[in-house]
C-alpha cells in the first residue's frame, strides 16, 4: 500500500518536496499509522500543526457540524462561527483586530502591507523598510520569501520586493544600525523555528518595544511556529512579557485545517487597513473559523498551555540528559516549551532516518538541529518512549 501511493504521488505531484518513504493513513492520538499499518509516535506534528494530535472528538465534532450547516459564504457577509473565532482569537492573543487568512505565509504578507500601509498613511511616502532577521523564515510567498533571512530561499526568485534588509537575531545594535527615518517595521519570531530552535532573549525584545515605542515602528512577531501554547503560553511573547503591534499566526490555531490570521492592536488598525486594501475569497470562511473556535475552546477546557508548562521540565530533562551522555553528537538542546532541538555534530537527515525506523517522527531544521514539535496532548510516558528511541540512535551511532 505504501508502495503503490508513493508511486503515483511521485508520477503526479510537482517535485518539490524531499518526501519520506512513508505514505500515512489515519491518526490516534499522539500516533500515526502508515498504509501499511506500522505505528508512530508522532513528534512532527505535522510541523507544529496538529496541537491537539488526532481525531480529538470535540475537535471531530465541531468540524461536522459545520460541515452538515455551511461551509463557505464569501466574506462579504457576516456569519456565527466567524463572529465566535474572532472573539476567541483575538482575547488569547491579547490583541483588538484580526483577518483570516488561508496560510501562514498569507498572514506574513498581511504583516508587510499592513506595516507599509500605517507608514504611508502618516507620511504619504513609499520608500519605507522592514527590518527583519538572519536565519529567519516566514513562508513561500513572495513577499514571505522577501522577509525570510536565508539567501537559500531567495536567490531562485529573484529580485524580491524592495527595502528589506536584515539584522542580526538577538543582538541589539545590530538592529540599531539599520534603522533609519525610512523603517516603519521590526518583524521576528520570538522563537526561530526553521533558523534552528533559537529563542529570542528577553532584553532583546524589551529594547526593541523601547526603539519601537519611541519612534513609532512598528514591532511585528511571527507566531506562527512558536504560538498556540507551544511555549506553555498561549504565544510566546506571552511568557517573555513583551507585546508586540501585529503578529501572525498559524498552525496549531486550526490543529490541521489550512487557516491563518494576523493580528493587531486597535492603533494599528485605525492607521492602516481601509475597506479595499485586503481580501480574501477562501480566508475565514466559516468551516475554517469553527475549527479555530473549537480549538480555543478545547484549550481553555483542557488546560492545554499549563500541561505544557507542566511538562517542559522533564521534557527538558530527557533531552539534557541525552545530551550529556552523547557530548561527541549533540552539540547543544535549546528551545521553548514543546519546542525543543538538538543540534548534531553529524547529518540530522541519519537521525530523521534511523527514529523513523524504530517507530518515532521527528523532523529537521535548520543548522543541523533535530527538531521535536510534538502535539500539545503528549504525556510523560510519550516523552519517555521518545527518549529512549533517540537513546537507541545515539548508541547506534556512537558505535559506528
Amino acid at each position: 500500500m505504501n508502495s503503490e501511493i508513493i508511486k503515483i504521488e511521485d508520477k503526479n505531484i510537482l517535485g518539490v518536496y524531499n518526501r519520506f518513504q512513508i505514505a500515512l493513513d489515519r491518526g490516534e492520538g499522539v500516533h500515526l499509522y502508515d498504509a501499511d499499518g506500522k505505528k508512530y509516535l508522532d513528534f512532527g506534528a505535522g510541523i507544529a500543526v496538529c496541537c491537539l494530535g488526532y481525531s480529538h472528538e470535540g475537535y471531530k465534532t465541531a468540524l461536522k457540524n459545520q460541515i452538515d450547516k455551511l461551509m463557505h459564504t464569501s466574506n462579504l457577509y457576516y456569519s456565527k462561527p466567524v463572529a465566535e473565532a474572532a472573539e476567541k482569537l483575538c482575547r488569547a492573543a491579547k490583541m483588538d483586530r484580526v483577518f483570516f487568512t488561508n496560510s501562514g505565509a498569507e498572514a506574513i504578507e498581511g504583516l508587510i502591507k499592513t506595516a507599509r500601509k500605517y507608514a504611508y498613511t502618516k507620511d504619504g511616502h513609499h520608500d519605507h523598510e522592514i527590518i527583519a532577521m538572519e536565519h529567519s523564515f516566514h513562508g513561500r510567498t513572495m513577499g514571505a520569501v522577501s522577509v525570510t533571512g536565508n539567501e537559500h530561499y531567495r536567490e531562485p526568485f529573484e529580485p524580491m520586493i524592495g527595502n528589506i534588509r536584515f539584522a542580526t537575531y538577538n543582538d541589539i545594535d545590530s538592529v540599531k544600525a539599520l534603522i533609519n527615518d525610512r523603517t516603519c517595521a521590526i518583524l521576528l519570531e520570538p522563537v526561530q523555528g526553521e533558523g534552528g530552535i533559537r529563542p529570542a532573549k528577553e532584553s532583546f525584545l524589551k529594547e526593541l518595544r523601547r526603539i519601537c515605542d519611541e519612534k513609532d515602528i512598528l514591532l511585528m512577531f511571527d507566531e506562527i511556529q512558536c504560538g498556540m501554547g507551544r511555549t506553555g503560553e498561549y504565544f510566546a511573547w506571552q511568557g517573555m512579557g513583551v507585546k508586540p503591534d501585529c503578529m501572525a499566526v498559524a498552525k496549531g490555531i486550526g490543529n490541521g485545517m489550512p487557516v491563518g490570521a494576523f493580528l493587531m492592536s486597535e492603533k494599528v488598525a485605525e492607521g492602516s487597513m481601509k475597506p479595499g486594501d485586503h481580501g480574501t475569497t477562501y480566508g475565514g470562511n466559516p468551516l475554517a473559523c469553527s475549527a479555530v473556535a473549537a480549538v480555543a475552546d478545547i484549550f481553555e477546557k483542557e488546560g492545554i498551555p499549563a500541561h505544557v508548562r507542566e511538562l517542559t521540565p522533564y521534557f527538558e530533562g530527557r533531552l539534557d540528559g541525552l545530551a550529556q551522555k552523547y557530548p561527541t553528537l549533540i552539540k547543544e538542546r535549546r528551545g521553548s516549551g514543546f519546542m525543543q532541538g538538538l543540534e548534531l555534530t553529524f547529518p540530522v537527515s541519519e537521525a530523521v532516518a534511523a527514529a523513523q525506523k524504530r517507530g518515532l517522527l521527528v523532523i529537521s531544521a535548520g543548522g543541523n538541529v533535530l527538531r521535536m514539535v510534538p502535539p500539545l496532548v503528549i504525556e510523560k510516558e510519550h516523552i519517555e518512549e521518545m527518549a529512549d528511541i533517540l537513546d537507541a540512535v545515539f548508541a547506534e551511532k556512537k558505535d559506528q
